[in-house]
């Protein structure tokens, strides 16, 4: 299926955009810099502080913190966010993007006011949950119906959607979830400009003509390191001086320095603890082999893929988070079968073995980045979901409590928002 994607041509009079999320992450910033730089976007952006990433300084953009309120209602973790509803006066306001979870339960209100205030909404969100079930699946198909446009991280999970039934094309857009790749660029291209350093740094941590697998991010059970390590126990009489060099920190450390003690691999295990200057990543990246990321993989995925590293990850979709669709199978990395630490040893070897293969993965690896999964085209989408909410805008609230009362007063579970 193909997805309306073009951005129509803006008018003189700027569109007053106000997008809500639950914080202001590093990562995040750079595409709301790009977007309010747009001719005719007037950027808001007002955040929470949800705790899950540290809120950075909105350097280059309008931004307003808001207060949001999390608890529990049978087990499950619920917010109320008043920004959803209290920025959608259309005296200040054309269009509005919010946080699409089932989790809001200001969400419906939210999207209910914007729509008899005649502004415009956009929800953008994953589209579904890594826990998913009916109830959630079902609210979540039932918010949509409340907003003008719907705004995806990735094609698959937009194309499912359509498949469902659950709206028409003209009405959902794809932002392709990317990294501001510009100090990855700049530091790759510093470090292969100076061979002599970057000879100095392999001969320093005895990277020099070894494999070596990296892995950088959380240490968190669900992204299985165990898997790499039982993996790399599977791999040492095929490659004895091979050696996993994991950065990051989390609540994993200790069972994860106890396992590679107990298989015997402690020597080629290396806790080299978290690094945040891309400066300091770049030299292990430029090192490495491949990138390894077992299960969970995100926007790590693009990281390794900014410095042209293939990346070794499970094949169930459904463990993964949206840049998994940057991956191709034996294109820019390699997929093993999930919870397999046969397969998983398979495919790190395939690498280590052929020198063509790495290389092969590692060029289209790059081209990803550089070509496909940029910060434009990332910003392309929003711009093109935020454009034609302005032009939906204005339409009877009667058409929203239709809605409503036909969609999910039938079904009042779903109300719980679970």
């Amino acid at each position: 299926m193909s997805l309306h994607q073009a951005v129509p041509a803006h008018n003189d009079k700027p569109i007053r955009v106000v997008i809500q999320q639950p914080n202001l992450a590093r990562y995040r910033l750079p595409v709301y810099q790009e977007l309010a730089k747009r001719p005719g976007i007037d950027l808001h952006l007002v955040y929470g502080d949800d705790g899950t990433v540290p809120n950075v300084p909105a350097d280059g953009i309008r931004a307003t913190m808001s207060h949001m309120r999390s608890f529990r209602i049978l087990g499950s973790e619920l917010r109320w966010h008043e920004a959803q509803l209290a920025w959608t006066d259309p005296k200040n306001v054309d269009v509005v993007v919010l946080s699409w979870s089932s989790r809001y339960l200001s969400l419906i209100p939210g999207l209910l006011r914007a729509r008899r205030r005649g502004v415009g909404s956009v929800l953008w969100g994953h589209g579904y949950s890594k826990a998913e079930t009916g109830l959630k699946s079902t609210t979540r198909h039932r918010m949509s119906d409340l907003a003008d446009a719907l705004l995806f991280y990735n094609h698959t999970t937009a194309n499912e959607f359509l498949a469902q039934g659950a709206s028409k094309p003209e009405r959902v857009f794809v932002a392709l979830n990317a990294l501001d790749q510009s100090q990855i660029s700049a530091q790759r291209e510093a470090w292969l400009a100076d061979p002599a350093r970057l000879a100095a740094f392999q001969s320093q941590h005895e990277l020099a003509g070894t494999p070596n697998l990296l892995f950088v991010s959380r240490f968190d059970h669900r992204n299985r390191v165990d898997l790499l390590l039982e993996a790399a126990v599977r791999l040492q009489g095929r490659f004895p001086r091979l050696v996993i060099n994991l950065v990051g920190r989390g609540p994993e450390e200790s069972n994860l320095r106890a396992l590679a003690r107990s298989l015997g691999i402690a020597s080629k295990v290396r806790f080299l603890g978290a690094i945040y200057e891309e400066r300091d990543l770049a030299p292990w990246f430029l090192s490495a082999t491949a990138f390894v990321y077992p299960s969970n993989i995100g926007l790590s995925l693009l990281h390794a893929f900014g410095y042209g590293v293939p990346v070794i990850t499970s094949n169930d979709r459904s463990a993964q988070n949206p840049e998994f669709e940057a991956l191709g199978h034996e294109v820019n990395g390699l997929t093993y079968p999930a919870g397999s630490a046969e397969g998983l040893a398979e495919a790190i070897a395939r690498v280590c073995e052929s020198g063509e293969t790495r290389r092969a993965l590692s060029t289209n690896a790059y081209q990803t980045t550089a070509q496909e999964f940029t910060l434009r085209r990332m910003v392309d989408g929003m711009e093109a979901a935020i454009r034609y909410a302005a032009k939906q805008a204005g339409r009877s609230a009667l058409i929203g409590l239709s809605v409503i009362s036909a969609r999910l007063l039938a079904e009042p579970a779903a109300w719980c928002m679970l």
